[in-house]
């Protein structure tokens, strides 16, 4: 549904160091770089996420916006916490298990160096067991 999305930011060196360690647990890199921004993604990849530098000062969306990411584990949620907070970002609700969300929800939540709110999730997928071809569930 989305093919990207862009976050103005105040001082590009910073973003990226940040976003650079942050997004790296979470198997997402840094696939293009230029004067005025940096894209991340997939490796081989396009973006996903666009850091563009601002003049002036920069004003993230208000409450209720964060963005997630998908995460490969718990443990990369972890890591992305620990690298966010390592590089400037500030904690916005530390790794753990959020039942409320969900029975295997997993996350924690960041403000990066410019106030984006951030998140990395794991959701233990869970699957139905499908009735076998040729049964009837009919008795």
């Amino acid at each position: 549904m989305l093919g990207h999305l862009s976050f103005g930011v105040a001082d590009l060196a910073r973003a990226i160091a940040f976003y650079d360690a942050a997004l790296a647990p979470l198997g997402a890199v840094r696939v293009w770089t230029s004067e005025t921004g940096a894209g991340y993604g997939p490796p081989g990849g396009n973006d996903r996420l666009a850091l563009k530098r601002q003049e002036g000062p920069v004003t993230p969306p208000g409450p209720g916006f964060h963005l997630a990411f998908d995460a490969p584990d718990r443990a990369a949620v972890d890591a992305f916490h620990r690298a966010a907070l390592a590089t400037g970002g500030r904690c916005n609700g530390p790794p753990g298990l959020r039942p409320h969300y969900g029975p295997t929800y997993y996350a924690a939540f960041v403000i990066d160096p410019d106030g984006h709110r951030l998140e990395a999730v794991h959701q233990q997928a869970t699957y139905l067991s499908p009735t076998p071809i040729g049964s009837s569930t009919n008795a």
